[in-house]
Protein backbone atom coordinates (compact mmCIF):
# COMPACT_ATOMS: atom_id res chain seq x y z
CA UNK A 1 0.00 0.00 0.00
CA UNK A 2 1.42 3.37 -0.94
CA UNK A 3 2.07 5.36 2.22
CA UNK A 4 -0.76 7.79 2.95
CA UNK A 5 -0.37 9.50 6.31
CA UNK A 6 -2.46 12.64 5.86
CA UNK A 7 -3.98 14.71 3.14
CA UNK A 8 -3.11 15.17 0.34
CA UNK A 9 -1.92 11.54 0.89
CA UNK A 10 1.27 11.99 -1.12
CA UNK A 11 4.72 13.01 -0.04
CA UNK A 12 5.85 16.48 -1.15
CA UNK A 13 6.98 16.41 -4.78
CA UNK A 14 5.18 13.11 -5.51
CA UNK A 15 2.10 12.57 -7.62
CA UNK A 16 0.44 9.45 -9.02
CA UNK A 17 2.38 9.62 -12.28
CA UNK A 18 5.78 9.98 -10.62
CA UNK A 19 5.01 7.34 -8.00
CA UNK A 20 3.96 4.78 -10.61
CA UNK A 21 7.08 5.57 -12.64
CA UNK A 22 9.38 5.17 -9.64
CA UNK A 23 7.77 1.84 -8.67
CA UNK A 24 8.18 0.62 -12.26
CA UNK A 25 11.86 1.62 -12.26
CA UNK A 26 12.40 -0.24 -8.99
CA UNK A 27 11.25 -3.41 -10.75
CA UNK A 28 14.18 -3.16 -13.19
CA UNK A 29 16.66 -5.19 -11.04
CA UNK A 30 14.16 -8.03 -10.84
CA UNK A 31 13.37 -7.80 -14.55
CA UNK A 32 17.04 -7.92 -15.54
CA UNK A 33 17.66 -10.87 -13.22
CA UNK A 34 14.63 -12.70 -14.63
CA UNK A 35 15.93 -12.04 -18.15
CA UNK A 36 19.31 -13.52 -17.25
CA UNK A 37 17.69 -16.57 -15.65
CA UNK A 38 14.83 -17.23 -18.09
CA UNK A 39 15.93 -15.61 -21.33
CA UNK A 40 14.95 -12.71 -23.58
CA UNK A 41 11.28 -13.71 -23.54
CA UNK A 42 10.81 -11.70 -20.34
CA UNK A 43 11.77 -8.45 -22.08
CA UNK A 44 9.67 -9.27 -25.15
CA UNK A 45 6.62 -9.98 -22.97
CA UNK A 46 7.06 -6.65 -21.19
CA UNK A 47 7.47 -4.71 -24.44
CA UNK A 48 4.37 -6.33 -25.98
CA UNK A 49 2.36 -5.80 -22.79
CA UNK A 50 3.27 -2.10 -22.69
CA UNK A 51 2.25 -1.58 -26.33
CA UNK A 52 -1.04 -3.44 -25.84
CA UNK A 53 -1.81 -1.73 -22.52
CA UNK A 54 -1.25 1.82 -23.75
CA UNK A 55 -3.25 1.07 -26.91
CA UNK A 56 -6.21 -0.38 -25.02
CA UNK A 57 -6.09 2.45 -22.48
CA UNK A 58 -6.12 5.11 -25.21
CA UNK A 59 -8.96 3.48 -27.13
CA UNK A 60 -11.21 3.06 -24.10
CA UNK A 61 -10.49 6.57 -22.83
CA UNK A 62 -11.36 7.95 -26.27
CA UNK A 63 -14.62 5.98 -26.33
CA UNK A 64 -15.44 7.20 -22.81
CA UNK A 65 -14.68 10.77 -23.88
CA UNK A 66 -11.95 11.18 -21.31
CA UNK A 67 -8.73 13.17 -21.83
CA UNK A 68 -6.45 10.48 -23.23
CA UNK A 69 -3.12 12.19 -22.62
CA UNK A 70 -3.91 13.02 -18.99
CA UNK A 71 -4.82 9.47 -18.03
CA UNK A 72 -2.11 7.81 -20.13
CA UNK A 73 0.49 9.93 -18.36
CA UNK A 74 -0.49 8.63 -14.91
CA UNK A 75 1.65 5.53 -15.75
CA UNK A 76 -0.82 3.13 -14.09
CA UNK A 77 -1.27 1.20 -17.35
CA UNK A 78 2.51 1.06 -17.71
CA UNK A 79 2.98 -0.51 -14.28
CA UNK A 80 0.17 -3.02 -14.90
CA UNK A 81 1.74 -4.01 -18.21
CA UNK A 82 5.18 -4.54 -16.68
CA UNK A 83 3.75 -6.77 -13.94
CA UNK A 84 1.86 -8.86 -16.50
CA UNK A 85 4.96 -9.14 -18.69
CA UNK A 86 7.00 -10.45 -15.77
CA UNK A 87 4.28 -12.81 -14.52
CA UNK A 88 3.50 -14.77 -17.68
CA UNK A 89 5.86 -17.43 -19.08
CA UNK A 90 8.91 -16.10 -20.98
CA UNK A 91 8.09 -18.18 -24.07
CA UNK A 92 4.38 -17.34 -24.10
CA UNK A 93 2.97 -16.63 -27.58
CA UNK A 94 2.09 -13.00 -28.30
CA UNK A 95 -1.66 -13.58 -28.22
CA UNK A 96 -1.45 -14.73 -24.58
CA UNK A 97 -0.07 -11.33 -23.63
CA UNK A 98 -2.72 -9.65 -25.78
CA UNK A 99 -5.59 -11.46 -24.05
CA UNK A 100 -4.18 -10.88 -20.58
CA UNK A 101 -3.64 -7.16 -21.09
CA UNK A 102 -7.12 -6.80 -22.60
CA UNK A 103 -8.74 -8.23 -19.49
CA UNK A 104 -6.50 -6.17 -17.21
CA UNK A 105 -7.01 -2.77 -18.86
CA UNK A 106 -10.45 -3.01 -20.46
CA UNK A 107 -12.37 -5.32 -18.13
CA UNK A 108 -10.73 -5.13 -14.70
CA UNK A 109 -9.85 -1.42 -14.86
CA UNK A 110 -11.75 0.72 -17.37
CA UNK A 111 -15.13 -1.03 -17.14
CA UNK A 112 -15.03 -0.30 -13.40
CA UNK A 113 -14.45 3.40 -14.11
CA UNK A 114 -10.68 3.62 -14.44
CA UNK A 115 -7.91 4.06 -11.89
CA UNK A 116 -9.23 4.44 -8.36
CA UNK A 117 -12.51 2.62 -9.00
CA UNK A 118 -11.47 -0.95 -9.73
CA UNK A 119 -12.17 -3.51 -7.01
CA UNK A 120 -9.64 -6.11 -8.12
CA UNK A 121 -5.97 -5.85 -9.02
CA UNK A 122 -5.99 -5.65 -12.85
CA UNK A 123 -2.74 -7.54 -13.37
CA UNK A 124 -3.89 -10.39 -11.14
CA UNK A 125 -7.25 -10.55 -12.90
CA UNK A 126 -5.34 -10.98 -16.15
CA UNK A 127 -3.10 -13.70 -14.72
CA UNK A 128 -6.01 -15.62 -13.19
CA UNK A 129 -8.02 -15.48 -16.44
CA UNK A 130 -5.06 -16.73 -18.45
CA UNK A 131 -4.24 -19.52 -16.00
CA UNK A 132 -7.82 -20.79 -15.96
CA UNK A 133 -8.42 -20.39 -19.71
CA UNK A 134 -5.03 -21.47 -21.07
CA UNK A 135 -3.43 -23.74 -18.45
CA UNK A 136 -1.15 -25.53 -20.92
CA UNK A 137 0.45 -22.35 -22.25
CA UNK A 138 0.74 -20.83 -18.78
CA UNK A 139 2.50 -23.84 -17.29
CA UNK A 140 4.60 -25.34 -20.11
CA UNK A 141 6.22 -22.26 -21.65
CA UNK A 142 8.64 -21.54 -18.79
CA UNK A 143 12.19 -21.73 -20.10
CA UNK A 144 14.51 -23.78 -17.94
CA UNK A 145 16.72 -21.52 -15.75
CA UNK A 146 20.09 -20.72 -17.31
CA UNK A 147 22.07 -22.34 -14.50
CA UNK A 148 20.13 -25.60 -14.90
CA UNK A 149 20.55 -25.50 -18.69
CA UNK A 150 24.30 -25.19 -18.22
CA UNK A 151 24.30 -28.22 -15.92
CA UNK A 152 22.39 -30.49 -18.31
CA UNK A 153 23.84 -29.01 -21.53
CA UNK A 154 20.40 -27.90 -22.63
CA UNK A 155 19.35 -25.45 -25.33
CA UNK A 156 18.81 -21.71 -25.08
CA UNK A 157 17.36 -19.24 -27.58
CA UNK A 158 18.93 -16.06 -28.93
CA UNK A 159 16.93 -12.84 -29.01
CA UNK A 160 15.94 -13.32 -32.66
CA UNK A 161 14.99 -16.97 -32.12
CA UNK A 162 12.86 -15.99 -29.11
CA UNK A 163 11.02 -13.35 -31.17
CA UNK A 164 10.40 -15.85 -33.96
CA UNK A 165 8.98 -18.38 -31.52
CA UNK A 166 6.74 -15.95 -29.64
CA UNK A 167 5.39 -14.31 -32.79
CA UNK A 168 5.32 -17.24 -35.22
CA UNK A 169 5.79 -20.38 -33.06
CA UNK A 170 8.93 -21.26 -35.01
CA UNK A 171 11.78 -23.06 -33.26
CA UNK A 172 15.24 -23.66 -34.77
CA UNK A 173 15.52 -27.04 -36.45
CA UNK A 174 17.88 -28.44 -33.81
CA UNK A 175 15.87 -27.24 -30.77
CA UNK A 176 12.88 -28.93 -29.14
CA UNK A 177 10.46 -27.58 -26.54
CA UNK A 178 11.37 -30.40 -24.16
CA UNK A 179 14.99 -29.22 -24.18
CA UNK A 180 13.96 -25.61 -23.56
CA UNK A 181 11.27 -25.75 -20.93
CA UNK A 182 10.59 -27.25 -17.54
CA UNK A 183 8.08 -26.96 -14.73
CA UNK A 184 8.69 -24.27 -12.12
CA UNK A 185 10.36 -25.29 -8.84
CA UNK A 186 7.04 -24.82 -7.02
CA UNK A 187 5.31 -26.94 -9.67
CA UNK A 188 7.88 -29.72 -9.39
CA UNK A 189 7.60 -29.86 -5.61
CA UNK A 190 3.81 -29.61 -5.65
CA UNK A 191 3.11 -32.32 -8.23
CA UNK A 192 5.78 -34.75 -7.04
CA UNK A 193 4.78 -34.58 -3.39
CA UNK A 194 1.04 -34.60 -4.18
CA UNK A 195 1.33 -37.73 -6.29
CA UNK A 196 3.63 -39.40 -3.78
CA UNK A 197 6.25 -39.87 -6.49
CA UNK A 198 9.05 -38.37 -4.44
CA UNK A 199 9.94 -36.82 -1.11
CA UNK A 200 11.57 -33.42 -0.60
CA UNK A 201 14.95 -35.10 -0.20
CA UNK A 202 14.53 -37.06 -3.43
CA UNK A 203 13.48 -33.95 -5.34
CA UNK A 204 16.49 -32.12 -3.95
CA UNK A 205 18.76 -34.93 -5.13
CA UNK A 206 17.43 -34.57 -8.69
CA UNK A 207 18.76 -30.99 -8.73
CA UNK A 208 16.00 -29.37 -10.82
CA UNK A 209 13.97 -27.60 -8.13
CA UNK A 210 16.13 -26.39 -5.24
CA UNK A 211 18.83 -23.77 -5.50
CA UNK A 212 21.05 -22.34 -2.79
CA UNK A 213 18.24 -21.14 -0.51
CA UNK A 214 15.07 -21.18 -2.63
CA UNK A 215 13.74 -22.38 -5.95
CA UNK A 216 16.50 -22.76 -8.53
CA UNK A 217 16.74 -19.59 -10.60
CA UNK A 218 13.72 -17.95 -9.00
CA UNK A 219 15.64 -17.38 -5.75
CA UNK A 220 17.81 -14.75 -7.45
CA UNK A 221 14.81 -13.11 -9.11
CA UNK A 222 13.06 -12.90 -5.74
CA UNK A 223 16.19 -11.47 -4.15
CA UNK A 224 16.29 -8.72 -6.78
CA UNK A 225 12.62 -7.84 -6.26
CA UNK A 226 13.22 -7.85 -2.51
CA UNK A 227 15.96 -5.24 -2.98
CA UNK A 228 13.56 -3.02 -4.91
CA UNK A 229 10.85 -3.53 -2.30
CA UNK A 230 13.15 -2.65 0.58
CA UNK A 231 14.16 0.53 -1.25
CA UNK A 232 10.47 1.48 -1.52
CA UNK A 233 10.08 0.93 2.21
CA UNK A 234 13.18 3.00 2.92
CA UNK A 235 11.87 5.90 0.82
CA UNK A 236 8.36 5.67 2.27
CA UNK A 237 6.68 4.79 -1.02
CA UNK A 238 4.87 1.91 0.66
CA UNK A 239 4.10 1.12 4.27
CA UNK A 240 5.54 -1.97 5.96
CA UNK A 241 2.19 -3.44 7.05
CA UNK A 242 1.26 -5.46 3.96
CA UNK A 243 4.59 -6.92 2.76
CA UNK A 244 5.92 -7.72 6.23
CA UNK A 245 2.68 -9.33 7.45
CA UNK A 246 2.42 -11.32 4.20
CA UNK A 247 5.96 -12.67 4.40
CA UNK A 248 5.72 -13.28 8.15
CA UNK A 249 2.52 -15.32 7.79
CA UNK A 250 3.86 -17.33 4.85
CA UNK A 251 7.10 -18.03 6.70
CA UNK A 252 5.31 -18.94 9.93
CA UNK A 253 2.92 -21.42 8.28
CA UNK A 254 5.66 -23.08 6.24
CA UNK A 255 7.78 -23.40 9.40
CA UNK A 256 4.84 -24.71 11.44
CA UNK A 257 3.70 -27.38 9.01
CA UNK A 258 7.22 -28.15 7.84
CA UNK A 259 8.21 -29.10 11.38
CA UNK A 260 5.64 -31.94 11.34
CA UNK A 261 6.33 -33.50 7.95
CA UNK A 262 9.80 -32.65 6.70
CA UNK A 263 9.56 -35.09 3.80
CA UNK A 264 6.54 -33.38 2.23
CA UNK A 265 6.97 -29.69 3.14
CA UNK A 266 9.74 -27.47 1.77
CA UNK A 267 11.46 -24.99 4.05
CA UNK A 268 10.23 -21.43 4.75
CA UNK A 269 13.14 -20.08 2.69
CA UNK A 270 11.94 -22.08 -0.30
CA UNK A 271 8.45 -20.57 -0.03
CA UNK A 272 9.78 -17.05 0.47
CA UNK A 273 12.24 -17.17 -2.43
CA UNK A 274 10.32 -19.18 -5.02
CA UNK A 275 7.71 -18.22 -7.57
CA UNK A 276 6.55 -14.60 -7.42
CA UNK A 277 6.60 -14.22 -3.64
CA UNK A 278 8.65 -11.01 -3.38
CA UNK A 279 7.07 -9.51 -6.48
CA UNK A 280 3.67 -10.20 -4.94
CA UNK A 281 4.55 -8.91 -1.49
CA UNK A 282 6.06 -5.57 -2.52
CA UNK A 283 4.72 -4.72 -5.98
CA UNK A 284 1.32 -6.46 -6.28
CA UNK A 285 -0.29 -6.73 -2.85
CA UNK A 286 0.57 -3.07 -2.12
CA UNK A 287 -1.60 -1.77 -4.99
CA UNK A 288 -3.00 1.51 -3.59
CA UNK A 289 -6.47 1.06 -5.09
CA UNK A 290 -7.37 -2.53 -4.23
CA UNK A 291 -5.57 -3.04 -0.89
CA UNK A 292 -6.85 -2.20 2.60
CA UNK A 293 -6.35 1.41 3.71
CA UNK A 294 -6.29 1.35 7.51
CA UNK A 295 -3.10 0.30 9.36
CA UNK A 296 -4.75 -2.66 11.09
CA UNK A 297 -6.60 -3.56 7.93
CA UNK A 298 -3.34 -3.71 5.99
CA UNK A 299 -1.87 -6.15 8.50
CA UNK A 300 -4.90 -8.45 8.25
CA UNK A 301 -4.90 -8.02 4.48
CA UNK A 302 -1.24 -8.98 4.11
CA UNK A 303 -1.49 -11.84 6.59
CA UNK A 304 -4.55 -13.16 4.77
CA UNK A 305 -2.68 -13.19 1.46
CA UNK A 306 0.28 -14.97 3.08
CA UNK A 307 -1.99 -17.63 4.59
CA UNK A 308 -3.84 -18.19 1.32
CA UNK A 309 -0.56 -18.49 -0.59
CA UNK A 310 0.57 -21.30 1.67
CA UNK A 311 -2.83 -23.05 1.66
CA UNK A 312 -3.17 -22.99 -2.13
CA UNK A 313 0.45 -23.96 -2.70
CA UNK A 314 0.22 -26.89 -0.31
CA UNK A 315 -3.29 -28.24 -0.87
CA UNK A 316 -4.60 -26.41 -3.94
CA UNK A 317 -4.08 -26.95 -7.64
CA UNK A 318 -2.03 -23.83 -8.46
CA UNK A 319 1.59 -23.92 -7.25
CA UNK A 320 2.35 -20.18 -7.10
CA UNK A 321 -1.00 -18.91 -5.77
CA UNK A 322 -0.13 -15.19 -5.67
CA UNK A 323 -2.90 -14.10 -8.06
CA UNK A 324 -5.73 -16.02 -6.44
CA UNK A 325 -4.63 -15.04 -2.94
CA UNK A 326 -4.56 -11.33 -3.82
CA UNK A 327 -7.93 -11.48 -5.60
CA UNK A 328 -9.59 -13.30 -2.70
CA UNK A 329 -8.33 -10.71 -0.24
CA UNK A 330 -9.40 -7.90 -2.59
CA UNK A 331 -12.94 -9.11 -1.89
CA UNK A 332 -12.37 -8.68 1.83
CA UNK A 333 -11.06 -5.10 1.69
CA UNK A 334 -14.41 -3.32 2.34
CA UNK A 335 -15.00 -5.53 5.38
CA UNK A 336 -11.47 -5.02 6.69
CA UNK A 337 -11.64 -1.24 6.28
CA UNK A 338 -15.04 -1.09 7.97
CA UNK A 339 -14.05 -3.02 11.07
CA UNK A 340 -10.55 -1.56 11.47
CA UNK A 341 -11.35 2.14 11.24
CA UNK A 342 -9.28 4.10 13.76
CA UNK A 343 -11.13 5.95 16.51
CA UNK A 344 -11.80 9.57 15.66
CA UNK A 345 -9.52 11.84 17.69
CA UNK A 346 -11.34 13.27 20.72
CA UNK A 347 -14.15 10.69 20.67
CA UNK A 348 -14.46 7.85 23.13
CA UNK A 349 -15.28 4.35 21.98
CA UNK A 350 -18.29 4.24 24.35
CA UNK A 351 -19.79 7.32 22.76
CA UNK A 352 -19.41 5.88 19.28
CA UNK A 353 -21.12 2.67 20.35
CA UNK A 354 -24.02 4.62 21.90
CA UNK A 355 -24.42 6.79 18.82
CA UNK A 356 -24.46 3.77 16.54
CA UNK A 357 -27.03 2.01 18.73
Amino acid sequence: MFLAQSSPYLQPGLNVSKMMRVVTLLMVPGILTATYVFGYGVLINILLAIVFALSFEAIILYLRKRPVKVYINDNSALLTAVIIGVAIPPLAPWWLTFVGVFFAIVVAKQLYGGIGYNTFNPAMVAYAILLISFPAQMTTYWQTPAMLLSQVDGQTLSLLETVQFQLFSQLPANVTMDALTSASPLGIVRTSVLSGAATIAEIDAQGNAFGVFGGIGTEWVNLAFLAGGLFMLRKGLISWHIPISLLAMLGFLSLLFGSFELDSNPSPMFHLFSGATMLGAFFIATDPVTAATTPKGRIFYGAGIGALIYIIRTWGGYPDAIAFSVLLMNMCVPLLDYYTQPRVYGHKVENNDQEQS
